[in-house]
């Protein structure tokens, strides 16, 4: 019987409820729009978590009880706590899923995984972008055609100042010209984390169904495993025996 993967969806929630024009895109909410989606699919159960709630949401109990957890942030990065940073960061070493979305590039856990700035190129005149399939084999693209085409986007522009990714699975081609790593894969500890573009406020991109259909991927890809636990540090007893 395949367990249930519980997903914890992260989002500042604050362009949606100071600006209209976000407001009637996501009225619920980016975080309330992915999780709909999320939870009308098998196997996976969703809930949400926002940066003004106590402990931003992130609750140890919340932790604890966490397979996946999908990030977007965008304006208020710096209010995230480190504290908070640090248990997450720990919960992504242990086996943790993570999902960073959009601008979460510049979020505190996503650099402290990095370990660079994670900076890059940005316009925002809502040009057409081209997600190209470069791992055609990846499970996160399951049952996506050679490329996704979004009608209305922000640019974001090499360079961007990431740590090569273990796996490239989309790069990105913007109408303005500039290209962009859109889907990154890397394992930190027992973690996997998965780096997607699409997703500014002010456009529809997470109700679009094919990128619904690469995070649900994500999420399944992301799940932890049931691995072998690592003994680390001083090791008195050797498993052959060199008497």
């Amino acid at each position: 019987m395949n367990k249930t993967i519980r997903v914890t969806v992260w989002n500042e929630f604050r362009h949606e409820r100071e600006s209209e024009a976000v407001k009637k895109v996501y009225p619920n909410g980016i975080h309330g729009t992915i999780a709909d989606f999320l939870n009308r699919q098998e196997g996976i159960e969703a809930v949400t978590a926002t940066l003004d709630e106590p402990e931003h949401g992130l609750t140890d109990e919340v932790l604890s009880s966490t397979d996946v957890m999908i990030w977007w942030g965008h304006m208020a990065h710096h209010e995230v706590s480190d504290e908070i940073v640090e248990k997450v960061h720990k919960k992504v070493l242990e086996g943790m899923g993570l999902i960073v979305l959009h601008s979460g590039h510049f979020s505190k856990i996503f650099r402290r995984l990095m370990g660079t700035e994670c900076d890059l190129k940005w316009r925002e005149i809502g040009e057409k972008e081209r997600l190209w399939v470069v791992e055609p084999g990846h499970p996160i693209v399951e049952g996506i055609d050679e490329y996704i085409e979004i009608p209305r986007e922000e640019m974001y522009g090499e360079r961007f100042d990431i740590p090569a990714p273990d796996t490239l699975v989309f790069i990105s081609w913007f109408a303005g010209g500039e290209v962009f790593r859109s889907g990154c894969c890397y394992n930190r500890g027992k973690g996997k984390i998965f780096y997607f573009r699409p997703g500014h406020e002010t456009f529809p991109v997470y109700h679009q169904p094919d990128i619904q259909k690469v995070i649900t991927n994500a999420v399944k890809w992301a799940a932890p495993t049931d691995g072998p636990r690592l003994r680390m540090g001083h090791v008195p007893e050797p498993l052959e025996d060199i008497k």
